[in-house]
């Protein structure tokens, strides 16, 4: 897999994605940039929920639940020092349906956690990630 990464202007970047998407990264750190897209450390942990929801949702599907509201919180803590690493990360998934099962939620997301989601497998080196879930009326 092979990204391009094209500098714009001051912390501005400009990525496209080997399925020819485009999107912008930059960060107003210092006064410099204009926050014309999100950081790169938010780009890991959208990568990150993105990555566990499409496991999760695809495994739900599969065992024939039907949710019908599905929504994934990723929330991270940082070291202190450079390279300010995410140290701890908590992932919520709140979901909503009809006769859940909830011991189905719970084996897509530890599923997913422990088998499938490979940014997840990326961060758990440096990070200690954690989950809880809500299943909501």
């Amino acid at each position: 897999m092979k990204v391009n990464l094209k500098w714009e202007e001051e912390l501005k970047f400009k990525a496209e994605t080997p399925s020819g998407h485009h999107l912008y990264l930059d960060s107003a750190h210092g006064g410099e940039g204009e926050s014309a897209g999100p950081t790169p450390m938010e780009l890991l942990l959208v990568a990150l929920a993105g990555c566990t929801a499409m496991d999760v949702i695809s495994i739900l599907k599969k065992m024939r639940e039907n949710v019908r509201e599905f929504s994934v919180e990723v929330e991270g803590e940082r070291a202190p020092e450079h390279p300010k690493y995410y140290t701890k990360i908590h992932i919520k998934y709140i979901f909503k349906g009809e006769n859940l099962k909830e011991e189905n939620l719970l084996k897509a997301i530890q599923l997913s956690q422990n088998k499938y989601c490979s940014v997840s497998a990326n961060l758990k080196g440096k990070s200690e990630i954690t989950f809880s879930y809500e299943v909501k009326d």
